[in-house]
């Protein structure tokens, strides 16, 4: 097989990429558009007790959400056609896709004040609860679609109408964490794929955003030394790279951050078409073309849009767009497809990222351990050890029977999943192949896997199968740093995550706060 330049490029920028954080605020058009921008996607065998039969696929969009923000809160855009797609033979063009249309309502409610009765100006007034939400001032639910084929030219069908959950306004609305996790659980829905013999699930709602990273100080030129500083995660005993990081709940930037989910649950039969069982999957956002303010707006008519529609969003691996595109096209690639994704090859066949953490951390590591190491960066170029672990799969484990160089999570679904107490962070890096980048698990420390295998973690062996494997893809002597526990200090693992569909923790309370 020939790689392309478009595969060693995006690798090496996948793998530098989800190092640093997620997918939040990533280009310049889409930072001014938040209820489109996706922050995280996720793909991996259920592992809900019952539920092995079944496919996960969560799309997390409007980033940074704080829980306090009202009296609007988080709603998504009305006008936006949000996309999960899914590739099952190969070619980097969707066969399946779920399209998401939201729509948004208010009944009005009004008070009696003197001898007039007028609208109230909040979104609620009064206690919420599962089964009673008499004093909910606005709703907003949505439609879900199947495209079969290519979005913009298959077979649609129609999968059904349902209602999202009032956001996690506070708890004099809710009454506690308990309640409105029972309250957004109604809102749980069966769907029936056509010719399916087996019933999905589907949910749309607020969760606690699941992603950890050490945000504003990584930002910061890293500012921080990114390697495990005690013996072991979490020890406290200084024992590990001197003046190195520990790990602490405290370098998550996002602990008190909430997120909307777009979340399915789906049958693996009928997912995986006629290719070999690994599914490729990544999800949008779109726009009409064209938008007029109207200048006497309303709450039904704040502006006009129409014509076709334009992707605006796309994300699939983290952080592809921050820190690889140059920023005259990262909303060139908001828009593009991962058939078209040898245009962006440039950016990174001569990578700028791993000359900047050499630059900004060379000297210092030698100056600490004594060493004299010419350059972090690995030098085995092209980075075929990155296409494989983010582009094509490794074969036998998640590489489609056509391999087609290109930006997408990948599961085979014929590996079966573990239990959260079974699950490694670490992911195939930990032995265990149910885990990133065989698909994703919100539990995944997708951190501190992919600075490590940026930085060469696979010139070295990896356990397979709890024993030690030489991948053959390089040498330790290409990476000198490779084997160093990299790490953002902000710990992540299966234990913070629930074990049923949605699987995301119940959001954050916008009071008290």
């Amino acid at each position: 097989m020939k790689v392309s330049s478009v595969a060693l490029a995006l690798a090496l920028g996948l793998a530098a990429s989800a190092s640093q954080a997620s997918s939040h605020r990533e280009a310049p058009a889409i930072s001014r558009m938040p209820a489109l921008d996706s922050t995280d996607f996720y793909v991996f065998r259920s592992y809900e007790s019952g539920r092995e039969g079944f496919v996960t696929l969560l799309a997390n969009y409007l980033p940074l959400q704080d829980a306090y923000g009202g009296p609007n809160y988080f709603t998504l855009d009305p006008k936006a056609v949000y996309a999960i797609k899914i590739d099952n033979d190969g070619d980097a063009v969707e066969d399946l896709t779920f399209e998401f249309r939201f729509a948004e309502s208010t009944p009005a409610v009004t008070l009696p004040i003197g001898d007039q009765s007028v609208a109230v100006p909040l979104k609620h007034v009064g206690a919420l609860a599962s089964g009673n939400t008499a004093a909910l001032n606005f709703h907003e639910s949505y439609s879900l679609s199947l495209v079969t084929g290519a979005q913009r030219s298959g077979n649609r069908t129609q999968l059904g109408d349902f209602t999202k959950p009032y956001d996690f306004v506070g708890l004099k609305t809710f009454g506690s964490a308990d309640a409105y996790s029972q309250y957004a659980r109604q809102y749980i829905a069966e769907v029936s794929l056509p010719g399916c013999a087996s019933s999905g699930r589907v949910f749309v709602g607020q969760r606690k955003d699941p992603f950890v990273v050490n945000l504003g100080e990584t930002f910061d030129l890293v500012n921080y030394v990114p390697v495990e500083g005690d013996s072991a995660p979490g020890a406290g005993d200084g024992g590990g790279f001197p003046g190195g990081i520990s790990q602490s709940s405290d370098n998550d930037d996002l602990k008190d951050k909430n997120v909307t989910t777009l979340a399915l649950e789906l049958p693996i039969s009928c997912i995986i078409g006629s290719g070999n069982g690994v599914i490729g999957a990544w999800t949008t956002a779109s726009l009409p073309q064209a938008r007029i303010l109207n200048p006497a707006a309303t709450f039904a008519k704040a502006n006009v849009q129409g014509g076709a529609l334009v992707q605006v969003s796309r994300l699939s691996n983290p952080l592809v767009n921050e820190l690889v595109i140059g920023l005259a096209d990262k909303d060139r690639f908001s828009s593009s497809e991962p058939k078209d994704d040898a245009q962006f090859a440039t950016y990174v066949t001569n990578p700028t990222l791993p000359a900047i953490l050499d630059l900004l951390f060379r000297d210092a590591v030698n100056s600490t351990l004594g060493t004299s190491i010419s350059n972090l960066a690995p030098s085995n170029l092209p980075r075929t050890d990155l296409v494989a672990a983010f582009l094509t799969g490794f074969a036998g484990v998640n590489q489609q029977a056509t391999v087609t160089p290109s930006e997408m999570l990948r599961l085979n679904t014929a590996i079966a999943p573990k239990a959260a107490a079974q699950q490694s962070a670490f992911g195939v890096a930990g032995d265990d192949l149910a885990g990133f980048p065989n698909g994703r698990r919100p539990g995944d420390d997708v951190v501190d896997i992919a600075l490590r295998v940026m930085m060469g973690r696979l010139c070295y062996p990896i356990p397979v199968g709890g024993v030690d494997t030489d991948l053959g893809l390089c040498t330790s002597d290409d990476a000198p740093v490779g084997n160093v526990p990299f790490t953002d200090g902000a710990p992540l693992d299966a234990s913070m995550i629930d074990s049923q569909f949605p699987y995301l923790k119940t959001p954050v309370a916008g009071s008290p706060n």
